[in-house]
Order: structure tokens, then sequence, then C-alpha cells
């Protein structure tokens, strides 16, 4: 039987990365991050705090990466942190290989809360509402922020490892 992995400690993830060509820039123009391991495609990974994520990305986006590909909500595991993830594209006339970063946030169980990048990349709209209905992460500033998936009463965050699924849920008015 294969042996099974074990999780990485936090503390050694993120030792001995070294800073790639996006963290080395925001780093050299002020403005604070950590550098995270590049995922299994050699994306590179960058930690940015909550508060410092609208100044960063603005940043980013004057830099050249104009797409937002994909926003995502991280459920890290119960009792630990939710992530607020954002994989950028610099789409250019190098169409085979554009250059991408991933930025990550990462935010307190309770009551987490990341500034909106709507105002800045307009794909942020949906993404976030549904990191919102599924994590309950709140995008402060999105204009429309409110479930998409789940009925606006429903109780809970359905994709946090420590949900509780209802016994019996009815809609009403279906029809």
């Amino acid at each position: 039987m294969a042996e099974e992995s074990k999780p990485v400690p936090a503390e050694e993830k993120s030792l001995d990365v070294a800073a790639g060509k996006v963290s080395q820039w925001l780093t050299e123009n002020g403005f604070a991050n950590e550098p995270l391991q590049p995922d299994a495609n050699g994306v590179e990974i960058v930690k940015v705090e909550a508060d410092f994520l609208l100044p960063t990305c603005t940043a980013l986006y004057a830099y050249g990466f104009n797409y937002l590909q994909i926003q995502g909500g991280i459920d890290l595991g119960p009792g630990q942190e939710l992530v607020s993830m954002y994989h950028l594209v610099k789409v250019s006339d190098n169409a085979d290989k554009p250059e991408e970063v991933r930025i990550k946030v990462f935010l307190p169980r309770e009551n987490p809360r990341v500034p909106s990048v709507y105002w800045i990349w307009k794909t942020a709209d949906w993404q976030e509402r549904e990191s919102y209905d599924m994590f309950g992460i709140i995008y402060e500033g999105h204009p429309n922020l409110k479930r998409i998936l789940m009925p606006e009463d429903w109780v809970g965050w359905p994709l946090r490892k420590d949900y509780v699924s209802p016994d019996f849920y009815e809609l009403q008015d279906a029809f």
C-alpha cells in the first residue's frame, strides 16, 4: 500500500523560496509581499496581506496583468485560515506562453474580509460572489455582493470543510 503524504507545516512552506520575477518587481517598487512555492506548472505564487491587496493589484494591472483568469476561495481546513486566490495573466502578443502569477491573501476564519478587485478587473464580479456564497469571504466594495448559487436564506458556507449540511431544506414558491 502506498504511503500517505503528510501535509507540510506552514512554517516550512515559505522557507528558502526564491523570489520570482513578479515578487522581485513588487519588492523593488515598495509593495510588501512574500514569495511562496511555485505550483506544479511553475506559476509564481505571491502572498499579499489583505490591506495591501488593492494597491498591489493596481500595480500589477499597470505592469501588464490585464486579465483576472480565476478568483476563488480555498479552505485550508477546520480551524485554519481561508484564502482568497487570484490568478492573473499578462495578455499580450506572446499568446503561446503568457506570463502568469497567482496572488494569495490569507484570511482569518472568523470575519474574513478583503477588498474587492471588481473595480480593477470586471471578471471578478461573479467570481467574488461565488467565493462569498461558498466560503463566506466578504469582498468589501463589491457592487452586488449577494449569494449567486445558494438560496438567499441559506445558512452557512457549503464549501468550508467544517460545514454541516442541514437535514432538510424546503424551497418555497418554486413554481
